[in-house]
């Protein structure tokens, strides 16, 4: 990266109208963020983005959610219900370049703020939608969420031999905010050619299929889902799967043929290099069943972080399953940036994700701390050419 800060960011002068709840579209919009655009997040008044309202534990109401995919960005409250708050909204679209939500497809349209009445004040408009189950079809109008995009797409399928088990994360929701971040900035360069916006539409379920196409391949090309998960990758049939250690877990991710001998030297199992059962570049689904049997009673004799120095000595391809607290111990993860110490508004260090791209010549900016409801209201309002009477009087209406 280069050294000096204050070098101008990739998405500079760039607005986006963040309209989104919980983690798809605020994600995108952090996203965009951190690439440089000035992002406005727009909530209901007394409500807020519903993120806001799962809190850490019933005694400590912070909200782990809210503050994760809403750094950097300032809020307004604007009740996009009313006729005074959508036309308050559409002047603020008229100074926009990018708009998200991930609102059931139809809401926005049923009060007036549909793609094309925007487009029409604002013809450069990039108007982004997030949905569980996409905008058209029989399912477009159910609600929905991460679970639903996991459970639809078929991802739990995937996930462990017995009970349909979900990710622990709500990566449906965080593979659409990444879709959802592209299509906007493929449409941005579009417009750079065109002048003119354009609608993107991504969904939970879109993002799911996509995110197991080598999956979906192997069932088109056979005519069979894959099998059970059993420690690995059920069409990786190779030294490729999660073994018990002495204190932990390890990954080993694939012993190539010609790297095996060096593998079995490193785990001080070398009769293995030479057993008739296991000399196959791939390996039938009872042969990897026997082999990882055969391996685990290894493994157990010895620490995670043994293995790790046995087999970086070996020029293997590992990896510790570690938990948060010890990704966060990781010297790596703060020098590429993925985590980051930054100064909270009360002044004091605070740990927070950073962004994970790089560019070496427009620096990321990630945000540091998430607005509190409504906090730049009449900052914004002001910088859209409202006066304080007009501001009074949307209050008074209960409009923001």
């Amino acid at each position: 990266m280069p050294d000096n800060q204050s070098a101008p960011s990739a998405l500079d002068g760039l607005r986006v109208l963040d309209l989104g709840l919980l983690v798809q579209a605020p994600q995108a919009a952090q996203l965009l963020g951190d690439l440089g655009a000035d992002v406005i997040k727009v909530e209901l008044p007394g409500m807020g983005d519903q993120s806001r309202w799962i809190p850490v534990s019933p005694d400590d109401r912070r909200g782990a959610y809210f503050i994760g995919c809403n750094r950097g960005k300032r809020s307004i409250t604007i009740d996009l219900r009313t006729d005074a708050g959508r036309d308050v909204f559409l002047r603020l679209a008229d100074t926009a370049d990018v708009i998200v939500s991930n609102f059931l497809p139809g809401t926005l349209d049923r009060w007036g703020l549909s793609y094309e009445a925007v487009s029409a004040r604002n013809p450069r408009i990039v108007y982004a939608c997030g949905s569980t189950f996409g905008p058209e079809g029989p399912d477009a109008d159910r609600k929905g969420a991460d679970l639903a995009g996991q459970a639809a797409g078929g991802l739990i399928r995937r996930t462990g031999p017995d009970n349909p088990t979900p990710v622990g994360v709500t990566i449906a929701d965080h593979i659409g905010s990444q879709n959802m971040c592209n299509g906007v900035l493929a449409a941005l360069l579009v417009r750079e050619r065109t002048g003119r916006g354009q609608r993107v539409d991504v969904s939970l379920l879109g993002g799911q299929i996509f995110a197991q196409a080598s999956e979906y391949t192997y069932t088109f090309l056979t005519g069979e889902n894959p099998g059970d998960v059993d420690r690995g990758h059920p069409l990786l049939l190779m030294t490729y799967g999660i073994f018990a250690t002495a204190d932990g877990y390890i990954a080993i991710v694939g012993v190539q043929p010609p790297m095996r001998k060096a593998f079995f030297e490193a785990i001080e199992r070398p009769e293995l290099t030479t057993d008739p059962r296991f000399d196959a570049p791939l390996f039938t689904p009872e042969q990897k069943r026997a082999f990882f049997d055969t391996l685990e009673p290894t493994f157990r004799t010895r620490t995670t972080a043994d293995w790790e120095q046995r087999l970086r000595a070996a020029g293997q391809r590992y990896a510790a399953v570690r938990e948060y607290t010890e990704v966060a111990a990781d010297p790596g993860v703060f020098e590429n940036g993925y985590l980051q110490r930054v100064e909270g508004a009360d002044g004091s260090s605070e740990l927070v994700v950073g962004c994970p791209i790089r560019l070496s010549e427009t620096p990321t900016s990630p945000g540091t701390t998430a607005p509190e409801l409504g906090q730049h209201t009449e900052e914004i309002l002001l910088e859209i050419g409202l006066e304080w009477p007009e501001i009074e009087d949307l209050r008074s209406q209960n409009a923001i």
